[in-house]
């Protein structure tokens, strides 16, 4: 028994799967771990969450995730479940400051989702919310984990696998 959830999603990007010639429907995101009271290990209650879900979703084939340096993270549930570890996402990510807050890129286009045509998100929010918005380049290490939901979708990612990285490997923001 445990209190929290575990959360699955098609995930930020709709080519998530592209990189695996996957299409959206065939590749999910394990999107968030949150749990509090447990005693089982995580990675057993992931295991059970996994099973779930492909037997809920004939057509799914692979799960991906991701473990984000700047929160201290480096995969260690993933490690401990067999996951695949492929590599880092881009180490930059390009964010907003708005009004002195820093926002991700993602919700500075839902902010401008009235624009104009050809006008690009920052113009919109220029004109509307803030005229003195900038862009700036974020570091965002995060590790990719793969979970293969079938034999053979394994064994075409087996060749990404890459050594797991250490906790020592993790460089959460100053």
């Amino acid at each position: 028994m445990f209190v929290g959830a575990i959360v699955y999603g098609r995930g930020a990007s709709n080519h998530l799967g592209r990189p695996y010639g996957l299409d959206q429907t065939q590749v999910a995101e394990l999107v968030r771990v949150a749990l509090t009271d447990h005693a089982a290990p995580v990675t057993q209650m992931i295991a059970a969450t996994l099973r779930q879900l492909r037997a809920a979703s004939p057509g799914l084939r692979l799960v991906v995730s991701f473990a984000d340096t700047t929160q201290g993270h480096h995969g260690g549930i993933y490690q401990a479940g067999n996951w695949i570890y492929t590599g880092t996402t881009d180490p930059h990510t390009l964010s907003y400051v708005v009004h002195g807050r820093e926002i991700h890129g993602r919700s500075l286009r839902h902010l401008a989702v009235a624009r104009g045509p050809g006008e690009t998100a920052e113009e919109f929010v220029r004109r509307t919310i803030d005229p003195h918005v900038r862009s700036i380049t974020t570091p965002t290490l995060k590790h990719r984990y793969l979970y293969p939901l079938d034999r053979a979708m394994r064994r075409q990612l087996l060749d990404r696998a890459r050594p797991y990285p250490t906790r020592l490997e993790v460089s959460p923001r100053a």
